[in-house]
C-alpha cells in the first residue's frame, strides 16, 4: 500500500520503520535537517533492547499537495502542532487519516477535517505506545522493544480497518482497538500533563524529581483532580485501575513513581514543553464545564507556565 507518515520525529520515524517492514510503499513528510538526514542516510533506528540498528529507505517529501493520494495517512505529531496541519489534511484527496498523539480535542479536529474537505473523509485517532529519543546525528534510538498503537474511531467501527490490518500484517507491530478512544486520550493527557510538569520543574533531572516527595504527591493529587473533571463530564477514566490506585493506594503509587523516576529510560520522557502548555490550555474548558475545584492541577499549571514563559 501507498502510505504517508506525516511527521518524522521519534514516534513518526518508528512508525514509518514498522510500515516499511510491513512491506508498504512508505513516504515520510519531513522538513529541514531531518529531511536531509533521511535522504542521505535513510531511516536509521537503534533498537535499544535488541541491540541492533536498522536502516530503511523511504521517500521524503516536504509538503502534502492537495492532489497527492495515499491509501493511508498517519499524522504523528505533538498536540500543539495538529492545528497547523488540519486544513492541509482537509484539502488533500486522500480519504483515510489516523491522527496519532496526545489529544484533548479529537472531536473538534475530526469535525474540522470533515467539514472542510471536498471528499469523504474517514478520521480516526490513536496513540503509539513506543518511546525513544533522537540523537544529534539524526539517529533514532528506540527505548522500548517492539511497537504498539491503541486506536479507534469516535463513531462506530473503523471504516478502513481491513486496510490497517493489512498495512501491519508482516511487521511485529501491534494494533489494539479501544471502544472509547476519546476517553482514553483525555485520561492519558491527565497523566502526561502532571508527570511532565513534575519533570519540567526540575529541568528533567528525574533523580531530583524522585527525591521531591511534595512535588510527586502534588502531581498525584493533580491527576486525581483531572480524573474528577472527566468523570463529572461523563467521560470514562481508561484504564479504570489507574484512578482506583491513585485514590485508594496513593502512598504506594507515590513509591512506584519515585522508583520510576530513577529509571534510565525516563530520559526519553523529555520533550518540548510547549505541547504540555497546549494541553493545559485545552483542558481549561473541560475544567470550567465540570465546575470541579482543581487546586493542585492549577498550582502545577501556574508554576510550569511561569517557568516556560521565563525561558522563552
Amino acid at each position: 500500500m501507498n502510505i504517508l507518515v506525516f511527521g518524522a520525529g521519534v514516534l513518526g520515524s518508528y512508525l514509518a520503520h514498522a510500515l516499511v517492514r510491513g512491506r508498504n510503499d512508505v513516504t515520510v513528510l519531513a522538513r529541514g535537517k531531518r529531511a536531509e538526514d533521511l535522504r542521505r542516510d535513510g531511516l536509521v533506528i537503534r533498537h535499544y533492547f535488541q541491540r541492533k540498528t536498522t536502516v530503511d529507505q523511504v521517500k521524503v517529501i516536504h509538503e502534502l499537495r492537495a492532489d497527492e493520494r495515499y491509501d493511508l495517512i498517519f499524522v504523528v505529531m505533538k498536540y500543539n502542532d495538529f492545528p497547523s496541519v488540519l486544513s492541509i489534511l482537509a484539502e488533500n484527496v486522500s480519504s483515510n487519516i489516523v491522527l496519532v498523539g496526545n489529544n484533548v480535542d479529537a472531536r473538534g479536529m475530526q469535525t474540522y477535517i470533515e467539514q472542510h474537505s471536498p471528499v469523504k473523509k474517514h478520521v480516526i485517532f490513536g496513540f503509539q505506545l513506543s518511546g525513544g529519543l533522537r540523537e544529534a546525528g539524526g539517529r533514532v534510538v528506540c527505548i522500548r522493544g517492539g511497537g504498539q498503537m491503541v486506536l479507534d474511531a469516535l463513531d462506530g467501527d473503523i471504516p478502513f480497518k481491513p486496510m490497517l490490518e493489512r498495512a501491519f500484517r508482516h511487521s511485529k507491530y501491534k494494533l489494539t482497538y479501544l471502544e472509547d478512544i476519546d476517553s482514553w486520550l483525555k485520561s492519558h493527557v491527565v497523566l502526561v500533563a502532571a508527570m511532565n510538569s513534575a519533570g519540567y520543574l526540575h529541568n528533567n533531572d528525574f533523580l531530583k524529581v524522585s527525591k521531591d516527595k511534595k512535588l510527586l504527591m502534588q502531581a498525584l493529587s493533580a491527576m486525581d483532580e483531572g480524573f474528577q473533571v472527566l468523570e463529572k463530564l461523563g467521560f470514562a477514566v481508561i484504564p479504570a485501575g489507574q484512578v482506583r490506585a491513585i485514590r485508594q493506594h496513593r502512598q504506594l503509587v507515590y513509591y512506584g513513581f519515585k522508583i520510576l523516576h530513577r529509571m534510565p529510560f525516563m530520559k526519553s520522557m523529555e520533550g518540548f514543553f510547549g505541547e504540555i502548555m497546549a494541553i493545559y490550555e485545552s483542558f481549561e474548558s473541560l475544567k470550567r464545564a465540570s465546575g470541579i475545584a482543581t487546586p493542585n492541577w492549577d498550582e502545577l499549571e501556574k508554576r510550569s507556565t511561569l517557568k516556560f514563559a521565563g525561558e522563552r
